[in-house]
């Protein structure tokens, strides 16, 4: 419904884009133009660039981002609010909750873009090379790169930043390019082998060695207690273009670019990093966070709760246009948020009684009644693209689903793709589909035992608590309070619980629910390894990237014959089924959502007139106006 972080909405701000993998709609073009070039006496590719199919946009020769503004003006400040606390700088631990932005310290071999998907450019390498088969994979690094102590970025300390996720890093991560990479090498100071498993799809295996972040090995390895997963106050020395300047916990944390960073002319950069310094001021909740916009505590703020952006932007600065509303459109697919059943409960064993619970949500009295009528009801997976599954399978989805055999049940040939109910807006109890849930639940083995709660055969209720950290956004938990009533109407033995920051972290981290309220599932416009850690059985008992812990056969045949499609058609009906097999699967109930960036900023910010259509940018592509800036301090609008 609303679109929940851990810290900032779009805090990485690169859309959607880090869930997919490599996309792309023909073969690799001549040198000189936007694609690689294949070696046709040896079959390796070499390349500025990288996607699975072989297209680039950009070519070698390319100046800079269609969507960045070279001339964009450097200075200034972007401040932001957090909500909540954090307890760590190191964003990669296993451990903690660490503080907003901490990744823009580090550069990575290879980043993407926001105008495409899955289409990679050299940041730290300059080039690369690969065979065919995508057996391995060379970079070439750049000699200008260096690390904020002034040591060179060499290939070691590639290796080792590899090495480091692999044996520290997040399990699910960790497992799956465990067994994708068999060998990282430096070949020398500036070269950088990886070899991948031959038994293993060639999807995702050069854009992940190639987005990993690199670390100095000099400084993990100065102090043995270093670690990366483990939370810490001393932050990893990195290459990226800012380095964090103070913090002070739970309050603030201030980033400073880097006047000497190495990579600020290389054109994937070329107007992009535009602020002096980025702020983050951390509050206690949503609303002290307003309150603290108000006040002019921080100057950009991108809404979250309808309630607010229909109700609360009224105060006297945003009258006097010293403040500026400012709805922009997304082109991303939304986030597959709502709520999520934890799989592993046996009381969600049945499928029927996911669907009982499912009816105890009224998301159109939801929608009108604490979101204003501003969000959409959402059905699909990748909602409101191409790829969307309708009604029955047909064409290239049909011929995908039918060669797989067995493992697809009949009823998915032959029912429509599954879609969200509909609901009673004038009323936050639906009769009509609590009396479904009612008898869908009688029949699933559930009926209303002793205390009017139901209970199966063993007389244990019928258990669903929801926790909720207590810097959601009002309008969430209430939608989230309302349907615990609902489903306690049904004789459910149903409860939310409202946690702090921290506490909620660690029980997400270890499943410690029945249900929650989710958007860690990502969309999907292209295959790769991110849906298998997302949606595969391989990581499901622990991967924090599937709270629901879904582990289906189904799903799994989709997603590994994705990987071998070899044409765009093919890989679309692949990611057809997919949504199709997700929605059968029914581990979710589905939120709405909104198709824009709702955003508001003390009028000094600009941007430029062609933003990307998978990111806002308001990290890295926006800037400050010096001459509104220091409008609004004369005016004593801003501090």
């Amino acid at each position: 419904m609303t679109r929940m972080i851990s810290h900032l909405p779009g805090a990485r701000e690169q859309g959607f884009r880090h869930w997919v993998a490599a996309l792309g709609i023909s073969a690799a073009l001549v040198l000189g133009q936007a694609g690689p070039v294949r070696a046709d006496e040896d079959q390796i590719i070499r390349s500025h660039g990288y996607s699975y199919f072989g297209n680039l946009d950009y070519p070698a020769d390319y100046t800079h981002l269609n969507y960045a503004n070279p001339d964009a003006p450097k200075g200034g400040e972007l401040s932001l609010a957090a909500s909540g606390t954090f307890d760590s700088l190191n964003p990669y631990s296993r451990k903690g909750r660490p503080g907003a932005l901490t990744t823009l310290q580090y550069d990575r071999l290879m980043d993407s873009t926001d105008d495409s998907v899955g289409q990679y450019y050299g940041v730290l390498a300059e080039s690369l090379e690969y065979d065919a088969d995508r057996n391995w994979v060379i970079f070439h690094l750049r000699p200008q790169a260096t690390f904020w102590d002034g040591t060179p970025v060499t290939a070691e300390d590639v290796v080792y930043s590899h090495r480091l996720f692999i044996e520290q890093g997040l399990p699910s991560y960790a497992q799956a390019v465990g067994r994708m990479v068999t060998g990282a090498e430096a070949l020398d100071t500036h070269t950088v082998k990886f070899t991948f498993n031959p038994e293993l799809t060639a999807r995702s295996r050069i854009e992940t060695v190639g987005a990993t972040p690199v670390f100095s090995k000099a400084w993990f390895e100065a102090d043995p207690s270093r670690r990366l997963d483990e939370p810490r106050l001393e932050v990893a020395v990195g290459s990226g273009p800012y380095k964090l300047e103070s913090y002070d916990i739970n309050r603030r944390i201030v980033y400073k670019r880097r006047d000497d960073y190495w990579g600020k002319d290389l054109p994937f950069n070329k107007g992009r990093h535009n602020y002096d310094t980025i702020r983050v001021e951390y509050f206690a909740d949503q609303t002290a966070a307003f309150e603290g916009f108000k006040a002019g505590e921080y100057t950009l703020r991108i809404e979250s709760d309808p309630k607010l952006w229909a109700t609360g932007y009224d105060f006297p600065k945003l009258k006097e246009g010293y403040v500026v509303k400012d709805a922009i459109a997304n082109g991303s697919p939304p986030t597959p948020s709502g709520f999520v059943f934890n799989l592993a409960r046996p009381q969600f064993a049945d499928k029927n009684v996911r669907k009982a619970l499912a009816l105890a949500f009224n998301f159109e009295w939801a929608n009108e009644s604490l979101l204003f009528g501003l969000n959409s009801a959402r059905d699909s997976f990748i909602e409101g693209t191409p790829l969307e599954a309708m009604d029955t399978p047909q064409g290239p989805e049909l011929a995908f689903l039918q060669a797989l055999g067995d493992v697809v049940p009949p009823e998915l040939f032959s029912e429509p793709v599954t879609t969200v109910h509909e609901s009673n807006p004038a009323r936050l109890n639906d009769r009509r589909n609590l009396r479904k849930a009612s008898k869908l639940l009688d029949e699933a083995g559930w009926p209303v035992g002793d205390g009017n709660l139901r209970r199966n055969a063993q007389g244990q209720t019928l258990r669903v608590n929801i926790p909720y950290p207590s810097n959601l956004p009002t309008s969430t938990a209430t939608m989230i309070e309302t349907f615990v009533q609902n489903l306690q109407a049904l004789g459910v033995d149903a409860s939310a619980e409202k946690v702090d920051p921290a506490q909620y972290t660690l029980r997400s981290r270890e499943r410690d629910y029945d249900m929650v309220y989710s958007t860690r599932y990502g969309a999907f416009l292209s295959t790769g390894g991110g849906l298998s850690q997302m949606y595969g059985s391989k990581e499901a008992e622990f991967s924090l990237f599937n709270p629901a812990g879904l582990a289906s056969p189904l799903v799994d045949a989709i997603i590994e014959a994705s990987f071998a499609t070899n044409n765009q058609t093919d890989q679309d009906a692949a990611l057809m089924a997919l949504d199709r097999a997700l929605r059968y699967e029914f581990f979710i109930i589905p939120d709405g959502y909104i198709a824009e960036y709702w955003t508001a900023y003390y009028n000094m910010y600009e941007y430029p007139d062609q933003l990307p259509p998978y990111a806002l940018g308001y990290l890295d592509l926006w800037w400050i106006n010096p001459e509104k800036e220091a409008a609004l301090k004369a005016e004593g609008a801003l501090r």
